[in-house]
């Protein structure tokens, strides 16, 4: 009935985890905030604990019902010199989307099975959501770290409901089916993938174009590939990704004809411009100026 719902909502796909402590994922995350791999990123080092145990986020939580939502996009951006957007953030923000489905969603259990507690996480708190997803049999870690699906690929949002409601409990998928493949290795510019399912973030285009404050270091100059915001290509070189279909998500959608924009376009763009163009999108997160930095950036590169 839930898996029922959440595909009525849009949702591609709809998994159960028992909730528990992640103990065997404690010295892992230990070791990567250990070696500065969040960079400025100082949040994941926040609420350890919470991190890694569900029941502190909800008590007496039982369950973590992992979703995905598809976000492929039908046409990209069809100007070659034009300054590249991921493709997460053509449309409006995921964050409020996928936010509005979830509480639908718990809303939806508590109308029909009766007096369930729960909370809804897109991306916002203290979930180890592609874990979550792994053990609730939606996929597994890839190379590159983030979620692959065989029949999906990996251009989706992660989404949880966790609730103390008890379930019948999906297989974790405990099989690597990157194989030798290591495409999306050799293809990262900045080398971010230091090793298989190990990423150094302070290094990666999405964190240098997003979550980084301060000017980007100038070592990454002539490593960009011309990313203003985000960055897609250990996405885009993933096999698995042959896969992938385009979404229906009307929210999705870029606007003005974003995606016709010429380099000038982006160049001469205004604050006025920015902020009718990007008003709900997750492009807000750098301010007009982040984005002004970004741009800069890739100009000096030329």
């Amino acid at each position: 009935m839930i898996r029922a719902e959440s595909e009525r909502l849009g949702f591609m796909a709809c998994g159960f985890a028992r909730a528990r402590y992640l103990e065997e994922e404690a010295p892992r995350l230990e070791e990567w905030l250990n070696r500065n791999y969040n960079g400025e990123m100082a949040y994941l080092a926040n609420h350890f604990d919470k991190r890694l145990d569900p029941t502190q986020l909800v008590p007496g939580a039982k369950t973590v019902v992992s979703l995905l939502y598809n976000y492929y996009p039908e046409k990209q951006q069809s100007k070659p010199e034009a300054p590249k957007l991921a493709k997460y953030a053509y449309g409006e923000d995921y964050h409020f989307v996928l936010k509005r489905k979830l509480k639908d969603l718990l809303y939806f259990i508590q109308e029909e099975i009766g007096d369930i507690d729960g909370r809804v996480f897109v991306d916002s708190a203290p979930v180890m959501e592609r874990k979550w997803a792994q053990e609730a049999g939606l996929g597994w870690q890839g190379k590159n770290t983030l979620l692959l699906n065989k029949k999906k690929g990996s251009f989706f949002f992660l989404a949880e409901l966790i609730i103390d409601l008890e379930l019948l409990y999906d297989e974790p998928i405990k099989t690597d089916h990157c194989g030798t493949c290591t495409r999306c290795i050799d293809a990262c510019p900045t080398q971010a993938i230091v090793g298989p399912n190990l990423l150094d973030a302070s290094k990666c285009i999405s964190y240098l174009t997003i979550e980084l404050k301060d000017s980007i270091p100038p070592e990454f100059k002539g490593q960009m590939e011309n990313w203003a915001f985000g960055c897609d290509i250990c996405q885009d070189v993933c096999p698995w990704n042959r896969f992938s279909k385009p979404h229906q998500e009307s929210a999705f959608m870029a606007k003005e004809n974003l995606l016709e924009w010429e380099k000038r376009d982006w160049y001469d763009m205004t604050e006025e411009v920015f902020r009718r163009v990007f008003k709900k999108s997750a492009v807000k997160r750098t301010k007009f100026n982040g984005l002004q930095r970004n741009l800069r950036f890739l100009k000096e590169e030329e």
